[in-house]
């Protein structure tokens, strides 16, 4: 992907930082690439160049549980799956764009950037980003001043900017960012709103997929769980990834070519309200007689209307096919919960349902008492993805059957359990 282009790009120096179009779109590394010059401007107003502790500034900016650091997330067990993802996310973001600017250092300091237009004088405000103690005496003391502080000031903040964008992408490296003359500076508010659901409370799904719309198209829309724009479509990693490992919150970029329409469309659940959904109880199926075979399954998408659309998982076998709702399915497989490997049910306890039957029975699937198993271990991740959204979504475990018996445990104490068992993936590759 290549950013778009103005003829002829304007020179550099003065007030002007960039080459960036009015609005455009860059990868991240062709963004980092574009704020390079700001290094070469805070290089050029110091008397003196300590490049260790530049570097060792963006590290502490970009890291988790620095004093400096920009993101006061912590990743423990005590916060929910989404901030774990995230802050996962962050210091894997973190530690790759500060591994970019020690690289970018050390090439503007041995391979000068022209600036025909002049030194750079860039006016930036602070953005509250904390300095070490010896970068504050390198860019504020002698050595620096007012010049040195308002360049390194911009660029950090373009750093931070660049770093939280990226946050909700398993693929962070293919997005097509919406980038301006100003950098990320429009991601801002929309940036402000996300941290602050991120940092004070358990982030909503919408509010993750509402940052990303505005990181790659610089508006909001109607919540939703994905939205199609330009040549891609932004949905949650599980869509083609195991519902075993893919992350339940993070979203992946996927092009699509010839899609071309500047339009944004948001993908929205059939049923906003799931609670008010009509349900079978799973005793009302019939139990499951043996393994059953391979079904076939593929994702489409309904037509748009007024800015949104629905998406089916639709699953066929020996000629027939059950549609489940995309939206409910995510939704099934962020509320399910992991247990890691079987347990032997006590005798006369063992109940099951035929996975078809679950898959073709009206409205959302539960039971009230005990323990029920579906059999997804010769289905593909799509299959299993598509049970998720026919069963009511609360105290829904997913299996792994492997040859390591041990205790299976859901995160509800709730009576009435439903457990989906899938194939171990070690065995599904050999």
């Amino acid at each position: 992907m290549t950013p778009a282009q103005t003829s002829p790009a304007p020179a550099l120096g003065g007030a002007r930082w960039n080459t960036f179009p009015e609005t455009g779109t860059m990868t991240a590394r062709q963004f980092f690439n574009g704020t390079v010059p700001l290094l070469q401007g805070v290089v050029d107003s110091l008397q003196s160049v300590d490049s260790e502790v530049l570097k060792d500034q963006i590290h502490a900016t970009l890291g988790l549980g620095t004093r400096e650091t920009s993101l006061p997330l912590t990743i423990g067990p005590d916060r929910g799956s989404a901030s774990r993802e995230l802050g996962s996310q962050a210091e894997a973001l973190g530690r790759e764009i500060a591994s970019w600017a020690t690289e970018a250092l050390d090439g503007v300091l041995t391979h000068r950037i022209p600036l025909p237009a002049g030194p750079l004088v860039v006016r930036s405000h602070c953005y509250g980003h904390l300095l070490t103690h010896p970068a504050t005496d390198l860019l504020m003391g002698r050595r620096g001043g007012p010049v040195a502080i308002q360049l390194y000031n911009e660029w950090l903040h373009q750093m931070v900017l660049l770093r939280d964008a990226l946050l909700p992408f398993t693929n962070w490296r293919d997005v097509p960012l919406l980038v301006t003359q100003t950098g990320l500076r429009h991601t801002e508010p929309a940036r402000d709103a996300f941290l602050t659901e991120l940092l004070v409370r358990q982030i909503r799904h919408s509010g993750i997929v509402d940052f990303a719309r505005h990181v790659v198209t610089g508006t909001s829309g109607p919540s939703g769980y994905g939205f199609d724009h330009g040549g891609g479509t932004v949905l949650p990693a599980v869509v083609d990834g195991s519902p075993l490992t893919a992350p339940r919150h993070l979203l992946t970029w996927r092009p699509a070519p010839g899609q071309v329409a500047d339009d944004t469309t948001t993908y929205v659940a059939e049923a906003e309200d799931y609670y008010a959904a009509p349900r079978t109880l799973v005793e009302e199926l019939l139990p499951a007689t043996g393994t059953p075979g391979p079904a076939s399954s593929r994702v489409v998408a309904g037509p748009a209307a007024d800015g949104t659309r629905t998406a089916h998982i639709e699953v066929t076998r020996d000629g027939t096919t059950a549609r489940v709702d995309l939206g409910q399915a995510l939704r099934g497989h962020r509320f399910a919960s992991l247990a890691p490997t079987p347990e032997a049910a006590p005798a006369g306890e063992a109940r099951t349902a035929g996975l078809w039957d679950v898959l073709r029975a009206p409205g959302l699937v539960w039971t009230e008492t005990g323990e029920v198993t579906v059999d997804a271990t010769a289905q593909d991740d799509l299959v299993a993805l598509a049970l998720l959204g026919r069963l009511y979504p609360e105290n829904v475990a997913l299996r792994r059957t492997g040859r390591h018996p041990g205790p299976a445990t859901v995160d509800s104490d709730r009576p009435g359990r439903i457990v989906i068992d899938l194939p171990d993936l070690a065995t599904e590759r050999n």
